[in-house]
């Protein structure tokens, strides 16, 4: 097996105006060459991960390397190998495509032929050069994040690491910034590591770190992640949760797990199961669904509440 190309070890870190930890023990690793996600709904520590990954912070412990060089021991030369996309948007509006690319390459030391040429390879490999000439702000969202992600690759970045990369896009622009992180992997031979809290991108990953609270509850592929549920799953939404909770758990055998006006749960045999429903419980339920397991079914199997919940909140797991 390849070394890790970035490598985090039990990163712990508390913010001043907080006493719960946004770090607390967080360690993975990714393999070079490849599309590493760390999802985790907001508030669970994915933007602190990146901004110790980009140097910006020091946790209070832990630590962390990036091409076998010390994250917090040498943060100049961890810089020269990255190419940061931040949430928040970092272009100049009023100038055009090809200028905030060559900005961007001026703070580089690039310059010259050197930087015409390396800028037209890159817009042209993301599909801009016909945009060149335009101000940025008229692109559309996916075209401006195609602009921050071909500045981030100007001095020919080993690792790019990408914070929220899609929010505030529609689903469509959502789709072509994943098309392109796909494509600069594999063209390339790039590696990236993006934090998101969107379940459905994660299946656009190689490897996911599932986090909450500032820890990693589970790491690997996603498909695998999944497989090691086991069978389908059956969501029945209902407005008695409590007397359909007790009702299943008695006549079934079988684990329920209830958020709100939501049943979750396994049954050993779907078809029984959802004859019971119909046959026993018509009057206290309002619908249901079988699939197979998600990452959203992972997240709760591995936390205890659902990814957009807190475990303490009023519509936490019952317990019997």
């Amino acid at each position: 097996m390849m070394e890790p190309i970035v490598k985090v070890e039990n990163l712990y870190h508390t913010y001043p105006e907080q006493k719960v930890p946004a770090l607390d023990g967080l360690s993975f690793s990714v393999a070079p060459e490849s599309i590493f996600g760390i999802i985790g709904p907001n508030g669970g520590g994915k933007s602190t991960t990146f901004k110790i990954l980009s140097t910006l912070i020091q946790p209070q412990s832990g630590a962390g390397t990036i091409g076998g060089i010390d994250v917090l021991k040498s943060p100049g030369k961890i810089r020269s190998l990255l190419g940061v996309v931040f949430q928040s948007p970092a272009l100049d509006k009023k100038l055009t495509v090809e200028e905030n690319i060559f900005h961007q390459g001026h703070l580089y030391g690039i310059k010259g032929r050197v930087l015409v040429q390396k800028a037209e390879f890159l817009l042209r490999r993301l599909g801009l050069w016909e945009k060149r000439n335009e101000k940025t702000e008229n692109l559309s969202g996916g075209q401006k994040r195609r602009v921050e992600i071909t500045k981030s690759l100007i001095h020919n970045p080993k690792i790019l690491i990408l914070d929220e990369p899609t929010t505030g896009l529609d689903p469509l622009a959502r789709r072509e910034v994943w098309n392109y992180l796909k494509f600069l992997r594999e063209k390339e031979k790039i590696t990236i590591l993006v934090t998101t809290h969107l379940l459905d991108e994660a299946e656009d990953c190689d490897e996911i770190a599932l986090i909450d609270k500032g820890k990693v509850v589970c790491s690997g592929r996603p498909s695998q992640l999944r497989s090691e549920l086991g069978g389908d799953f059956v969501t029945v939404k209902t407005s008695q949760t409590e007397i359909l909770f007790k009702k299943i758990s008695v006549n079934c055998q079988t684990e329920v797990k209830a958020f709100g006006q939501e049943l979750r749960v396994q049954p050993r045999n779907i078809s029984s199961f959802v004859d019971f429903l119909v046959n026993d419980c018509l009057t206290e339920f309002d619908s249901f669904t079988v699939g197979k397991p998600t990452l959203e079914d992972l997240f709760i199997d591995k936390t205890g509440h659902k990814f957009w919940e807190e475990s303490n909140s009023s519509d936490g797991e019952i317990t019997q």
